[in-house]
């Protein structure tokens, strides 16, 4: 059995998003094959895509998984689902966005999932919280965080909040 590091976004922007990102990490924790987990601090951005909807709370989850990436894909639907998700409109309003960052330094492509995540770079509510919890990170075929970090700019609405 080989256990990966697992890292994964956590979104929400409906529903008391605090509580919805919080829960989320409860589960995420519960699937660690080792029980060893981190998340990152949570932070408040605008959203991105329509305009016409809430603010979201976003942050990074690390666990030990072993299983396959498209599995883990399987269980983060899930806990979205559980918590409420419903998917209307692309970038739109949601209880819940887990997205599947990276997978160990794995550079995977399927009909259904891309890893590293395709917008992982561009980001800064995806790469902010993951520096927190993993500050030497190299993003497969992208370099280390740090260099990521120095090209995505800030947007002026990204906070850390505390929570």
């Amino acid at each position: 059995m080989t256990v990966v590091k697992a890292y994964i976004a956590i979104g929400s922007n409906l529903q008391d998003p605090i509580l919805q990102a919080k829960q989320a990490q409860t589960a995420l924790a519960m699937l660690s094959i080792t029980g060893w987990y981190q998340h990152s601090p949570l932070y408040c951005s605008a959203p991105m895509g329509p305009q016409d909807q809430p603010d979201y709370i976003n942050g990074v989850t690390i666990i030990d998984t072993c299983l396959t990436p498209l599995s883990l894909l399987s269980k983060l639907q899930a806990i979205e689902k559980a918590q409420g998700r419903i998917r209307k409109r692309h970038w739109g309003e949601r209880t819940l966005d887990l997205d599947l960052l990276l997978y160990g330094d794995m550079i995977y492509n399927s009909t259904t999932l891309t890893v590293p995540h395709p917008g992982i770079t561009e980001r800064d509510f995806v790469l902010y919280p993951l520096a927190d919890i993993a500050p030497d990170i190299t993003i497969p075929g992208h370099g280390p965080i740090a260099s990521c970090l120095l090209s995505c700019r800030k947007s002026p609405s990204l906070q850390r909040i505390n929570t």
